[in-house]
């Protein structure tokens, strides 16, 4: 277990579960947070372990950036809490694990950009996602980021400009989950993504993972370009050896890394 003021950390298995647990102030993003985020990730990064589960307490999964924090601090300030931020965020698609967010409520702002973040998102029916921004003062640029990398163009300006709430069904129709289910089914639904993306060589996994975000917003030429010689390179790896040996030898393969 990691110790921590707004987390719950905990190695189970194959898995390292990072629990959001500051349900009185609806988990939202104070510095403080932020900055525990980024430990645990960082730490589960280098661990052995497989996957990791981003989940939450309470009535929010997150409610977004800590206005109380934002409201206290100059321009040089604010624009040191969205680095940390999306320090926190690059950190989610450059480790090396799968990261599933686990949804259990409502995800607003840069809530919602955390789950646009993780590679895998479960969505509870009784979720909801928002960019509130748009119906506010305070328009919500950072989060639409890996929003707009998640849904279609008039999909992100509904979002974002109107500040309206998605269902956890349209979310998902709309690509920024991978699926709504019924509430009582969310942590089977969890575990069941996450054990069948995180089967195979952990070695190609990860490669693999962070190729798809190298080459995800680049020229199609560039995007071969990369994928080409990582995937050249990757034929070489204990990994890929035994994937190919064990379907040439029609035997189960053996994973050792």
């Amino acid at each position: 277990m990691g110790l921590y003021e707004n987390l719950t950390v905990e190695h189970d298995g194959d898995t390292v579960r990072i629990t959001m647990n500051r349900p009185e102030r609806r988990n939202a993003l104070s510095e403080g947070h932020l900055r525990e985020l980024l430990d645990a990730f960082e730490t589960a990064g280098r661990s052995d372990a497989t996957g990791i589960v981003l989940a939450a307490e309470g009535t929010a999964f997150s409610a977004g950036h800590d206005f109380a924090d934002v409201s206290s601090r100059d321009l040089a300030g604010v624009r040191d809490l969205l680095k940390l931020c999306t320090k926190v965020m690059n950190t989610i698609q450059e480790v090396p694990q799968v990261v599933i967010a686990r949804v259990q409520a409502i995800a607003t702002a840069a809530g919602c950009q955390l789950v646009a973040t993780c590679d895998l998102a479960v969505a509870a029916e009784s979720a909801g996602f928002a960019l509130p921004g748009g119906k506010g003062g305070w328009f919500c640029h950072t989060p639409a980021v890996p929003v707009a990398r998640n849904v279609g163009r008039k999909r992100l300006m509904e979002l974002a400009l109107t500040g309206d709430a998605i269902d956890a069904a349209t979310a998902a129709d709309w690509g920024l989950v991978n699926y709504a289910v019924p509430d009582a089914e969310l942590d089977r639904a969890v575990e069941d993504l996450l054990a069948r993306a995180t089967r195979g060589s952990r070695f190609g996994k990860g490669v693999g993972k962070q190729t798809l975000y190298a080459q995800l917003d680049r020229p199609e030429a560039d995007a071969y370009a990369i994928a080409v010689e990582v995937m050249a390179s990757l034929s070489q790896s204990p990994g890929a050896r035994e994937g190919m040996a064990s379907f040439l030898e029609k035997r189960p393969a053996v994973w050792t890394d």
